[in-house]
């Protein structure tokens, strides 16, 4: 299925600079269309509308975070005029809980395209890649900061274990392998019993040349599969996440938040 409609989020943090970038790299490959999002809530540690609140206080936390819409905005329009896009290209604000707006608008959209988190992100913009591939249904592509969207890639890389999350990734992904024509299957330690040689043959009639690389159990999955990539450069990494439960991953860490923290390419997250 070709990828014609993308949604960008835009947050004014340099992953999301990297984000836009990215997706209109896509759109100049593939002809989609991007739409570009501003998802923001109030600080909801403090309820304006309390009567206890003072006028005047209510005035400023109302001035301060339109302050930094602002500067969002402004950031923004300064890099739709480097990518040539003009009026190809709006910002669309819409209020609310952040994950949740990106999540739900996710589905109307082939692919939602994010930054990856950084700690110095205002709170009320924040957003949490990993929830939102968890809570959408749809495919999201994480770009990490300073990622250079017009870089040179020969292939790309698709984690595999053979279970419900990678098969999904898998298909998500098709279009993005069908385009590079090459792709590293890459298998650690334990995986569905079906002979990995079915998925080599999927690949192929594709139109996908593509290897098989395995590790056995003994090595980390987050780590050989981040060793791997930082040698080899891919312009992808698709990856089913959170196999297990999301609240195991949070609680004792696991392979989706590893890879998400120390990338240094593009990942596609589907569950």
């Amino acid at each position: 299925m070709p990828m014609m409609n993308l949604l960008v989020a835009f947050n004014g943090s340099d992953g999301s600079v990297s984000a836009l970038r990215y997706a209109a790299a896509l759109a100049n490959r593939f002809g989609a269309h991007v739409t570009a999002m501003l998802a923001h809530s109030g600080h909801e540690v403090i309820d304006r509308r309390s009567r206890w609140i003072p006028k005047e206080a209510r005035i400023l936390l109302d001035n301060a975070n339109s302050g930094i819409l602002r500067e969002i905005e402004d950031r923004f329009e300064a890099e739709r005029s480097s990518l040539g896009l003009a009026n190809a290209l709006q910002l669309k604000e819409v209020a609310g809980r952040v994950d949740t707006v990106l999540s739900e608008a996710a589905r109307h959209y082939d692919i939602l395209i994010v930054g990856t988190r950084s700690d110095i992100d205002d709170e009320h913009v924040t957003l949490h890649p990993d929830r939102i591939a968890l809570l959408s249904g749809r495919p999201v592509i994480v770009v990490p900061a300073g990622y250079d969207a017009g870089a040179k890639h020969s292939h790309a890389a698709l984690a595999w274990d053979g279970g419900r999350a990678a098969a999904r990734a898998l298909s998500d992904s098709l279009r993005l392998l069908e385009d590079d024509g090459r792709v590293s299957v890459l298998t650690v330690g334990p995986r569905n019993a079906w002979p990995i040689d079915d998925l080599m043959q999927h690949l192929s009639r594709h139109g996908v040349e593509a290897i098989h690389e395995n590790w056995p159990k003994t090595h980390p999955v987050a780590e050989t599969l981040l060793t791997w990539c930082k040698r080899h450069d891919p312009s992808l990494l698709a990856l089913g996440a959170y196999e297990h439960s999301k609240f195991r991953e949070d609680f004792l860490g696991g392979t989706t938040i590893d890879i998400l923290s120390h990338t240094t390419i593009p990942v596609l997250l589907s569950h």
